[in-house]
């Protein structure tokens, strides 16, 4: 009897973890239709905290998170937040997704896909 109750406990407790991770989930895409993106980070931090043992959910998370950055104009983060995407959850949806936000900032000026700088030598005399 006591090992059942203690499955029981430790079932629900996954339960509630995994409410609580939706919930503030929600609550992060409905900040984000309100166009309020500091309660946006403040909800997907919620949900980074309570989902550490639940790794799927990080693409979700990171994409909202680039897209509220875009929306305050913090275009190199944002960028930085779809690379990170991209590079750690490659075959992912919200990779896909990633680079789509990427293409679209490079069409609008605001991101230039990353080149490795190149140091050319001067060609005219040196000035004495």
């Amino acid at each position: 009897m006591r090992a059942l109750i203690i499955i029981a406990l430790a079932l629900s407790a996954g339960g509630c973890t995994r409410w609580s991770m939706d919930h503030h989930l929600n609550n992060a895409y409905r900040a984000y239709d309100r166009g309020d993106c500091q309660r946006v980070m403040l909800e997907l931090s919620q949900v980074d905290r309570t989902s550490r043992a639940r790794p799927f959910i990080h693409p979700e998370v990171s994409l909202l998170r680039g897209q509220c950055l875009e929306r305050e104009k913090l275009y190199v983060d944002a960028a930085q937040t779809y690379e990170y995407m991209i590079l750690n959850y490659p075959g992912n949806e919200y990779a896909y997704r990633a680079k789509a936000r990427l293409q679209t900032l490079e069409r609008l000026g605001h991101y230039r896909s990353t080149e490795a700088a190149v140091a050319k030598p001067i060609s005219t005399a040196p000035w004495r």
